[in-house]
This record gives C-alpha cells, structure tokens and sequence, in this order.
C-alpha cells in the first residue's frame, strides 16, 4: 500500500480523485519541506484568503480560495491564483495544492481560514495538507504596536495601513491587502531582527502564550 493509500484511506472522496490528481498529490508529499531558517528574501511565502457564504463555520460553505506568492518580498501577477469551488472542487483544491506546494502560508485569522480550508482538502481530497500557518492576527500587533496593539478585524488593519483593492470581500481581492501587510510584516521584522520564517512563527507563539 503506498502513501496515499494509507494518507487518505477508503474515504469516498479519495476513491474519487482522478489519476491526475493522485499525482498531485503524490509530487505535493515527496517535496521537500521548507527551511524555516531561511531569511525572508530568501522565501516564498503564500498568502491565503478565503471567500465564504458568510462567518458561520457550522452553516456557511466556501466559495473560493485566492493565493498569493510573495517572493522577495515581492508581490507578482503571475505568482496568483483563485481557485473557485463549484463546480469542480476536487480540481481547484489541486491546483491549489500544486500552486503552494510546501511553502509556508500566512492568513489572517486562522480560526476562520484554516478550518474553511482545511475542512475542503478533507471533504474532496480526502487528506488535509500540513503546511506551515503563520497567522497576521497575531503577528501584525507585535511588530506595528504604534498602530494597533490588540487582536481586532481586517478592517481595522485595512484602515491602519491605509490600505486599498479592486473589491473587498472577494478572495483575491481582500488577499492582496493582506499580501501587502505581509510585505510590511517582513520589512519590518527584519528592521527588529526577526529576518526569518521560523522567528514569526516564534513571535506569534509568544503572543498567542501572553494573550492566554
């Protein structure tokens, strides 16, 4: 029995996945991992945004997905993708997948995000990906505490930063703002000496174990 087998077991959603998903998945385990150790400049980072029916994780249902690579600290046109969920949503969670490979990936608000979008692999993949979050919720306080020194909505980041897009509420459109908060975050966590992935996650550690 090979890995995606034993990954996905019988489930109803893995018996369904088409050869060419299952070699998705198959590239996506036999990536290597990334090194959290290297410096921002050195690391592409996804950022994530979801759209939903509404704010409800037990009635609502997602819509779609956007990501957004930023390398560099860069943001490009070309390194986006949204990926829609009706009406084949076994296929854009494969391009998805494919898009980020093992990358690490920023959110805003895991506690929505995260379960949305961990909920779909489950569902029509048969499998949740383990990537590494970093969460800008938690993140974006430590590092811009003149702005803002406490857990609020997108929407007073969004205000903070004085921040614009082409349609708000839309997966790609509220993901580019947040991808410029993300490029913000980096600039200025390297300014403090957090110059890499693993020391954000560390930073939001700690926040979270202060908060508690």
């Amino acid at each position: 029995m090979n890995w995606l087998s034993r990954l996905v077991g019988g489930s109803a959603a893995a018996e369904k996945l088409s050869p060419e998903l299952k070699g998705i998945l198959e590239k996506w385990k036999d990536a290597p991992e990334p090194d959290l150790g290297r410096p921002h400049f050195e690391t592409r980072y996804i950022v994530l945004n979801t759209e939903a029916s509404g704010l409800n994780l037990d009635t609502d249902r997602l819509l779609a997905i956007a990501a957004l690579g930023v390398r560099g600290g860069l943001l490009s046109p070309a390194d986006a993708v949204c990926c829609a969920l009706e009406p084949d949503p076994a296929g854009g969670l494969g391009t998805l997948l494919e898009f980020i490979g093992k990358a690490p990936v920023v959110v805003f608000n895991t506690g929505f995000n995260k379960a949305l979008i961990e909920r779909a692999f489950e569902e029509h993949l048969g499998f949740t990906p383990e990537w590494q979050w970093l969460d800008l919720q938690w993140i974006l306080p430590v590092l811009f505490s003149e702005k803002i020194s406490g857990q609020v909505r997108l929407n007073n980041w969004i205000e903070a930063f004085g921040l614009e897009t082409f349609q708000r509420h839309h997966a790609l459109g509220d993901g580019l703002m947040i991808a410029q908060m993300l490029i913000a975050a980096l600039g200025r966590g390297s300014a403090l000496g957090a110059v890499t992935a693993r020391s954000l996650i560390e930073m939001e550690r700690s926040r979270r174990a202060a908060r508690r």
